[in-house]
């Protein structure tokens, strides 16, 4: 489918060390890079999507990179209601459209590091942008049990935004009995589940008690710059 339009501080060293200590997630892989974050925005009901899902499945075996599939709501009306899709995954995506120069939403968009973004199902384009996006800065972001932490670091003037994501990183085949993909059974792999805003990072150092993920289910933390602005920093557990 083509373009469719409209849519308690406290010391960062000790914090740190002690939740490492337990085997935190970090927001680093284990080649010590930041992380890279791909976001998919995706439909059920639209037909040019299923590749696009086959190559998150393939880019979330990457150790450096932190794919997330999106499941948005504005092609349910083609006959078929996509089971993993909310509002707030639209409402998502479509902030992140100005800021990227487009006249609104489409599937599938595969959005890396809030920064630049990409038709999902052209896997070429997709590595380069990769490759070349601009990564961003170090910055420890550590998950333990139900305890997120943030140490100092640069913020943007205007602070950050405190996302908390839960998804499901076992690959789930759907069946669609209506729609596009009729007849069709769809992989999808990192489904998120939900979406939601921790509140504001102004540079400090930081810890903040989350709500621990539904069974099954692994969580994730992305340090964003506000109104679909880049991602600073990513976690997951």
């Amino acid at each position: 489918m083509g373009l469719r339009s409209k849519v308690g501080y406290v010391s960062a060293v000790s914090v740190i060390a002690g939740l490492l200590s337990l085997g935190a997630g970090a927001a680093f892989a284990g080649n010590g890079k930041p992380l890279t974050v791909v976001e998919l925005f995706t439909s059920q009901g639209c037909s040019s999507c299923p590749p696009a899902n086959a190559n998150l499945i393939e880019i979330s075996k990457r150790p450096d990179v932190l794919a997330l599939s999106f499941g948005v709501t504005y092609w349910d009306r083609l006959g078929w209601k996509d089971i993993f899709a909310a509002p707030e995954y639209t409402d998502r995506q479509v902030t992140y459209e100005t800021p990227l120069g487009r006249d609104g939403p489409f599937t599938p968009q595969m959005v890396v590091n809030g920064r630049a973004d990409v038709v999902g199902n052209r896997i070429g384009e997709i590595d380069h942008l990769i490759a070349t996006a601009p990564k961003p800065d170090p910055l420890s972001v550590v998950i333990s049990g139900n305890s997120l932490a943030i140490a100092a670091g640069k913020a943007p003037a205007n602070g950050a935004d405190i996302w908390l994501v839960t998804y499901d990183d076992k690959t789930v085949n759907v069946p669609v009995s209506r729609g596009e993909n009729t007849g069709h059974t769809l992989p999808h792999k990192n489904v998120v589940h939900s979406l939601s805003n921790l509140g504001h990072w102004d540079g400090k150092a930081v810890t903040l008690d989350i709500a621990p993920a539904k069974p099954g289910l692994r969580t994730a933390v992305l340090i964003q710059a506000p109104h679909g602005g880049p991602i600073l920093a990513a976690a997951t557990n």
